[in-house]
């Protein structure tokens, strides 16, 4: 079935054609470039001073001798120093693996993410329906000379999605694409 509109004396034509799903683009063959190794070295190394910093207050409050712990909380001392350290462990050993599976593509028409270590996610906005492009960068992003590029979709509050981890020269010649190509695609 073959559904068309045309308007006289207007140049909006619609059109609902049925598409053959063999003929539609392969996302596999999406050019996807990783992020920085950067951003994995700040992960890890964030993980690792929030881990000393709570091993420091609990060793501290262990054995500060101004007033005695319960008995207990002597005794929970080895166990919940464990806990930090292996959750440290768990969430360090997630960024090393997950963090480089984080890529990125720009083309003519869209940006598209993919993330997930377990669970692979792939996001495509149409460059058409992006609102705005925020540039943040956190102290330690400032430190190691890299940004975060959030994508705002039209019609919604929060960011469609966040490319971490680029070099700052990259995400503002990505944010300058998308926003040239907003300008140019609106007339």
């Amino acid at each position: 079935m073959h559904n068309e509109m045309i308007s006289e004396g207007s140049a909006t034509v619609f059109s609902n054609k049925h598409i053959q799903t063999s003929e539609l683009p392969r996302l596999q063959e999406l050019a996807l470039t990783p992020i920085s190794r950067r951003y994995r070295i700040i992960n890890l190394s964030a993980i690792s001073a929030i881990a000393l910093v709570l091993l420091s207050i609990v060793t501290a409050l262990r054995f500060q001798p101004l007033f005695e712990l319960p008995e207990d909380l002597v005794f929970a001392y080895p166990y919940i120093c464990s806990v930090i350290f292996g959750l440290a462990f768990l969430w360090a050993t997630y960024h090393f693996f997950a963090d480089t599976k984080i890529t990125y593509a720009v083309r003519e028409q869209d940006v598209s993410k993919q993330s997930g270590l377990i669970f692979r996610k792939l996001s495509c906005q149409p460059i058409l329906r992006v609102q705005h492009v925020e540039l943040n960068r956190g102290p330690l992003e400032r430190w190691a000379g890299l940004a975060s590029l959030q994508v705002f979709s039209a019609g919604g509050e929060m960011y469609t999605f966040e490319i971490p981890g680029l070099e700052l020269e990259k995400a503002q010649k990505i944010r300058q694409f998308i926003l040239d190509h907003k300008d140019v695609s609106a007339r």
